[in-house]
């Protein structure tokens, strides 16, 4: 017995063909569109195999072909896709899972309860599974949707490109980091993992018999202290309050130090070297007036590749800034999450990304904001062959630059790219306003998946547009013919 198929082939009583679905397209929910359009992979032949094929290479890679039947592959896709659609939480997509009665069709199982061969997924399961596919794969099977898209969107056989890019911040699920409500957070993980360690009799129990209260207690402490830093009066009464609060950390991670020595738990070590360093950089700045800099700092101990981006904004974000570039019909070509990267630093690369997944395709244009200027890469642009470059300098332009930046092509599609920040609303409508899940291979994945679930919401959209032209065309000509009738 294999232990995954990828799909169910053996119809059961009840279970209504993928390809036969009827799916309710008179409707402003996100729902429709994606559903159309994994039909449409579905029944595809060419996308069918090879998406399979691509989900076959990592799901089932290096796994015996006997033992219990894991989720089939299909069933994996989708739902992944579906809680990025809609915008939801694990929750609510296995509340869809078990209940929503077209989604179950196009996965190709009973929607009846009552019926002999019910598939119910558990939360777990729906959670363990989805989290099986990876960035490069999601990434692949992106291509081939926009690849798809491209052949339905062309109106003209020799359409070239018209790219905009820009970047935006995916916010981190993260509170506020002060240097002491972090030191906090590493302390009371950091005992909440001796005591775990205790209860698994990896360490002794000695010294530690107070270490739920420890955890309390010293929350109450930044309480106290953070009021006297950030709306005390006094300076005195400020740094009394940080020696204290320094003074209860500093015991509490010689203790820490201690049983590194014993027990030599990663976690606990990485945690208790949070310790240390956020005690330093409080000592630093609260007592000795130092200015922290900002390679230094740490804003999250939990989501460790979170960064503060300004951005020109007034409010700070907490996250990592995210490129994408969309073409005339707003697909999402490309996307790259900038880990400790600036906008200046992508052109190139991204080109070069370009030509290899996209290599029959041709750049007629190319438009970016004044973030991304610099004249290397203007040059680069250009030395590729892409005929309209719209990447405004920074600072005072000389008289070629004028006249460039004020040719009436150049106007025009710099007052087009502001569409890309449209489709960036949308994409945040897609779950990328704020990344729920927790780690930095987590938030790739999470990224991915909302990349793909809006190219595939715009695509099915556009099968919808096409399907009900082609029945207005066809109810038209019926009428005709009857009106012909009707004069004979």
């Amino acid at each position: 017995m294999i232990m995954r198929k990828r799909f169910e082939e053996q119809l059961s009583l009840g279970v209504i063909p993928i390809s036969e679905v009827k799916i309710r397209t008179k409707s402003r929910d996100e729902m429709p569109p994606i559903l159309i359009c994994l039909q449409t992979i579905f029944v595809t032949k060419e996308l069918n195999e090879t998406v399979f094929e691509l989900l076959e290479a990592v799901i089932c890679k290096d796994k015996k072909e006997t033992g219990r039947q894991g989720m089939d592959l299909w069933h994996i896709l989708v739902l992944g896709i579906v809680r990025h659609a809609c915008n939801t939480n694990w929750d609510k997509l296995h509340y869809y899972a078990n209940n929503d009665m077209i989604m179950r069709n196009i996965m190709g199982l009973h929607n009846n309860e009552f019926l002999e061969g019910f598939c119910e997924f558990e939360y777990q399961t729906i959670l363990d599974n989805v989290s099986l596919l990876d960035v490069d794969t999601i990434n692949k099977i992106n291509t081939l949707v926009v690849e798809h898209g491209l052949k339905l969107f062309k109106k003209k056989g020799n359409e070239g490109l018209g790219l905009k890019t820009d970047s935006f911040v995916v916010e981190t699920n993260v509170h506020f980091p002060t240097d002491l409500n972090l030191l906090n957070d590493s302390v009371r993980v950091a005992l909440r993992r001796i005591i775990k360690l205790i209860v698994q009799q990896e360490i002794s129990g000695d010294g530690w018999r107070k270490a739920k209260s420890t955890i309390q207690n010293f929350k109450t402490l930044l309480r106290s202290t953070s009021w006297a830093v950030f709306k005390g009066k006094k300076e005195e009464h400020k740094k009394e309050m940080v020696k204290q609060y320094l003074s209860t950390a500093k015991e509490i991670e010689v203790k820490l130090r201690l049983a590194i020595v014993v027990c030599h738990d990663e976690d606990l070590k990485k945690y208790s070297d949070y310790v240390s360093l956020f005690i330093n950089q409080i000592d630093r700045r609260l007592l000795k007036g130092e200015t922290i800099p900002a390679e230094e700092k740490v804003y999250s101990i939990f989501e460790e590749h979170t960064e503060w981006i300004s951005k020109g904004k007034r409010n700070p974000e907490l996250g990592n800034l995210m490129m994408i570039t969309t073409n005339q019909h707003h697909l999402i070509m490309d996307y790259k999450i900038m880990f400790k990267e600036r906008d200046t630093q992508q052109v190139e690369p991204l080109l070069v990304r370009l030509k290899t997944a996209y290599p029959n395709q041709t750049i007629d244009s190319i438009s970016m904001d004044k973030g991304f200027w610099s004249a290397t890469n203007f040059n680069c642009c250009v030395g590729v062959g892409i005929k309209n470059v719209v990447m405004p300098k920074k600072g005072k332009c000389n008289k070629k630059e004028y006249a460039r930046e004020h040719t009436e092509t150049f106007i025009k599609l710099r007052n087009k790219h502001s569409a890309v920040e449209s489709n960036i609303n949308a994409l945040e409508h897609h779950g990328l306003n704020r990344c729920m899940d927790k780690g930095k291979e987590h938030f790739e994945r999470y990224v991915a998946l909302s990349v793909l679930s809006y190219n595939l919401h715009l695509v099915g959209k556009e099968i919808i547009r096409q399907q009900n032209e082609k029945e207005k065309k066809a109810l038209a000509k019926k009428g005709k013919e009857n009106r012909y009738k009707q004069a004979a």
